[in-house]
């Protein structure tokens, strides 16, 4: 009989984080990064996760003779960041790449919603995450993982139009109805992209869930057998490298735990470990998945809320991808970079209002104290960007005006010259920065409404369920 797999993937994303920037700061500071954060966050990250952990699966690769196997997926600004400020972490990430039991995935460079957002962009962030993984470790990604496991119909045929084979999106349960995850599906509209699905049960039950179930390996080899009773041949098992000592820290056992889990999966028999391109060579697709609605792994809807649940959100998403037009006239170097990195979903997700049962994960990750404070925040650096653009586009039409004169008289004539006023910028950025404001302020009176209404509907539960306690 023929073994299951077990595909055990990890996301490794650290953000570059901006820089506290205010009103005043615009027109005289378009540096708009917390270097020190972003360096003292990342040694940190390093010294509790990234390095122990990479030594640990670097051993049980060894000790297992090659049958333990995973994969990653290193965002391309946690690649940069690594080479800044930790080139340690990339020695031992290429110490596993040496032993070929380990698979590199593709995604958007800077860990972005460009798949939403602009095609061009996303396949332009989708080649340069490509070249770096390639430069870096040698290899040539064949798999896609899309920011946050973000998944449509849509996505899978851009995914696929780029080459890529196989790709990883969440086992949603509003898709899945009554499939399982534990089966190897595909792309609805494009059926040689294969698609694995997230066991979100399993998978949160390391992520999330180590330190109340007292796990052991051998118990949890146990899970998985019970998962895979009624049918399946794999157990996609997908989750954030910072769980193992960051979210979850070492005093708990977790590194124990996976120094014994490959071990425990050997003596059992049941399983077998496969990365997510071995996967979708073994396992046949036992047909399309449709999802016609964009998915991914956040929160409890597993949608887009996460980054585009709000007005807040909504704004500056659309102010921001709004500048494409104007940047591909410039080409200007610089203003891409700060294009790229303002692109990171995380500046969306500190946004999210949400006050129920994904607030305290959100409030977890947030480097700011309220999603107001990080909306005006990103706004004010936003509006610095787009007055720069501006700004860039008036010196080109200026310099474009009298070349077309000379050759044109008539034409020069249509071409309106603007010229670069510091007052009127400023008072552009004044307006918005206003504008801005207010949003934030509806916002949070709505969603305090929201919060209050929440808590009486549960005032008026709980003194229902009492009455009719008393009843009885």
């Amino acid at each position: 009989m023929a073994k299951k797999s077990i595909c055990l993937y990890f996301q490794v994303h650290q953000p570059i984080r901006l820089r506290l920037y205010r009103f005043f700061d615009m027109g005289k500071d378009a540096h708009y990064y917390d270097d020190f954060a972003n360096r003292t966050i990342l040694k940190r990250v390093a010294q509790k996760c990234y390095l122990p952990m990479n030594e640990t699966l670097l051993k049980a690769i060894k000790e297992s003779n090659g049958q333990f196997k995973v994969a990653f997926s290193i965002s391309g600004v946690a690649i940069d960041q690594f080479d800044r400020y930790a080139p340690e972490i990339i020695d031992s990430f290429r110490e596993l790449a040496k032993t070929g039991c380990v698979e590199f995935l593709s995604e958007t460079h800077y860990h972005s919603l460009s798949a939403l957002a602009n095609p061009t962009e996303f396949k332009h962030q989708v080649g340069r995450h490509k070249a770096s993984i390639e430069s870096h470790f040698g290899v040539t990604p064949t798999s896609f993982r899309n920011t946050e496991l973000i998944y449509s119909n849509a996505v899978g045929k851009l995914v696929a139009d780029l080459g890529y084979h196989t790709i990883l999106t969440e086992g949603a349960r509003h898709i899945m109805g009554w499939r399982s995850p534990n089966y190897v599906y595909s792309c609805e509209g494009a059926s040689k992209l294969k698609v694995l699905m997230r066991n979100y049960n399993l998978s949160d039950d390391i992520a999330f869930r180590f330190q109340g179930n007292n796990l052991t390996a051998e118990s949890y080899v146990e899970w998985m057998k019970k998962s895979v009773e009624e049918g399946g041949d794999v157990i996609n098992l997908f989750m954030d490298y910072e769980t193992f000592g960051e979210h979850t820290p070492a005093s708990t056992g977790i590194f124990d735990f996976m120094s014994y889990l490959p071990k425990a999966v050997a003596a059992d028999g049941t399983f077998e470990f496969a990365t997510p391109a071995e996967v979708a060579k073994r396992h046949k697709s036992i047909g399309a998945i449709d999802v016609p609605e964009t998915i991914s792994w956040a929160d409890e809807e597993r949608d887009l809320t996460a980054w585009l649940g709000n007005e807040l959100q909504q704004d500056a998403y659309n102010k921001l991808y709004a500048q494409y037009e104007k940047l591909s006239i410039l080409d200007d170097e610089d203003l891409w970079a700060d294009f790229g990195l303002l692109q990171q979903s995380d500046h969306f997700y500190y946004m999210c209002t949400k006050f129920f049962s994904d607030g305290e994960v959100h409030k977890y990750f947030n480097p700011y104290d309220n999603p107001y404070e990080a909306f005006i925040n990103y706004m004010n650096v936003l509006s610095d960007f787009i007055i720069r653009i501006n700004d860039a586009m008036s010196i080109r039409d200026n310099a474009v005006a009298p070349a077309a004169k000379d050759e044109n008289p008539k034409a020069a004539k249509k071409i309106v010259k603007v010229p670069v006023r510091a007052s009127i910028l400023e008072a552009a950025a004044k307006k918005a920065e206003k504008k801005t404001a207010k949003k934030a302020v509806k916002a949070e009176k709505k969603a305090e409404k929201v919060e209050k209404k929440a808590e009486k509907a549960e005032k008026k539960a709980v003194k229902k369920t009492a009455a009719k306690t008393k009843t009885k």
